[in-house]
């Protein structure tokens, strides 16, 4: 998957609680296992009449925020099914963070492994990021993994915590089948090993 170290770029408002799964991707586009092109129906019932007409008052829809890179979200972000296509719809858009107070917890993990970063902060610490993201003048935020910071317009710096592991793999890009392949050595001395000992199996 792409690496994560640093993230520059437009973060868009999204003051809305309990964003479940089904808002970030509805059930009628979970027909694809391919994990590209979701990003045109992500928040399709928000962004979109019945007719496929934009609504015009959902941030996604208006500049500068039609080229975000961040979400900043109300509480329990990611709440829901388990899909693992809402992060896939998130990527495809060209969300590579959301920041918020809390994450449903399969959601949060299925981001670490398709190359999204959660954030989680303060509840003031959101108000005030959410504030910078309204600013339509300059809405954009940077965060820096590698130091676990969000850099503010103002210059201001929130640090946040992430788990070591996960960091590493956002670092290096490594999803379960990157870290599987990491081993590569060890599985293969060991099915040689065991076409030796066991050459029926």
């Amino acid at each position: 998957m792409q690496k994560f170290d640093k993230l520059t770029g437009i973060a868009a408002p999204l003051n809305i609680l309990n964003v479940d799964t089904d808002m970030i991707i509805p059930k009628q586009f979970l027909k694809t296992i391919k994990r590209s092109g979701l990003g045109a129906n992500l928040f399709d019932e928000m962004r979109f009449t019945k007719d496929g007409a934009e609504i015009p008052d959902f941030v996604l829809n208006r500049a500068p925020y039609r080229d975000s890179q961040i979400i900043v979200a109300g509480d329990n972000f990611g709440c829901g099914s388990s899909r693992e296509h809402a992060p896939w719809a998130l990527l495809d858009y060209g969300i590579r963070c959301v920041i918020s107070t809390s994450f449903a917890d399969i959601f949060y993990n299925n981001c670490f492994k398709n190359g999204i970063l959660p954030v989680i902060v303060t509840a003031d610490e959101r108000d005030a990021l959410m504030a910078d993201a309204q600013d339509t003048e300059n809405p954009e935020l940077s965060v820096d993994l590698v130091e676990q910071k969000i850099r503010r317009p103002n210059g201001v710096e929130i640090s946040f915590e992430i788990d070591p592991f996960r960091k590493k793999c956002l670092l290096e890009g490594l999803d379960d089948i990157g870290l599987t392949m990491e081993k590569g050595g060890s599985i293969d001395s060991f099915e040689a090993a065991r076409a030796d000992d066991k050459p029926w199996l």
